[in-house]
């Protein structure tokens, strides 16, 4: 987790801090030492934008209503803040626990608009994920993406390990809960996206 301290000493520097210092109503904030899954909700703009996009909570509510899951909100930050976090060398992170983003276990992004694609590799530069699916492993965060802009996905097919096409309430957590145990079981990582591959809505642009 971030430390607070370093947080409180950029945040002065910024305008809005409060995109960046969660605690909102409503806002879930679970210990992520009592969870088996954490899972970074990525909505690739500002938080004034990402966080009128109901999808978003849709998701969030239904993950963190799972036991063993941890869902946490993580948006673009605005170039103010970004300039901060590189200077600093702090990895972008979550609004809840502060959890640098290379620190989930998967990392699924909401794309809704092309526009939002060169914003993907300011995410994952910031947040200190490798940007080519390729350059990943299983020591690395599953990086996935759903939304209205993935049914026209081959744009960013090199960028994430698969895509969930069509309503993702349900699927989301098949995802989790199959990818979770298929790490330890198969340890290997085109093993984990094949047994991945058999869910419906998911497609794994590396087999292609």
């Amino acid at each position: 987790m971030i430390k607070e301290i370093d947080l409180e000493r950029i945040l002065k520097q910024v305008q809005k801090p409060g995109r960046y210092l969660g605690g909102e109503w409503n806002e879930i904030k679970k210990d992520p030492q009592s969870v088996k899954a954490k899972i970074a909700l990525v909505f690739p703009d500002i938080y004034e934008v990402g966080m009128s996009y109901l999808g978003q909570k849709i998701l969030y509510f239904v993950l963190n209503n799972h036991p063993s899951v941890l869902a946490e909100r993580v948006f673009a930050p605005w170039i103010d803040f970004e300039q901060k976090l590189r200077v600093k060398k702090i990895p972008l992170f979550s609004l809840e626990n502060k959890i640098p983003l290379f620190r989930f276990d998967i990392i699924g992004f909401s794309l809704l608009y092309e526009l939002n694609y060169t914003n993907i590799l300011t995410i994952l530069d910031l947040g200190q994920v490798p940007f080519l699916s390729s350059k990943r492993n299983l020591d690395h965060p599953l990086v996935i993406a759903g939304g209205s802009a993935v049914f026209n996905p081959e744009p960013v097919a090199d960028i994430f390990d698969l895509f969930l096409i069509g309503d993702g309430e349900e699927a989301f957590l098949e995802i989790i809960d199959k990818y979770m145990t298929l790490k330890e079981e198969l340890k290997e990582k085109n093993a984990v996206f094949r047994e991945l591959s058999k869910i419906v809505g998911v497609y794994v642009p590396s087999f292609y």
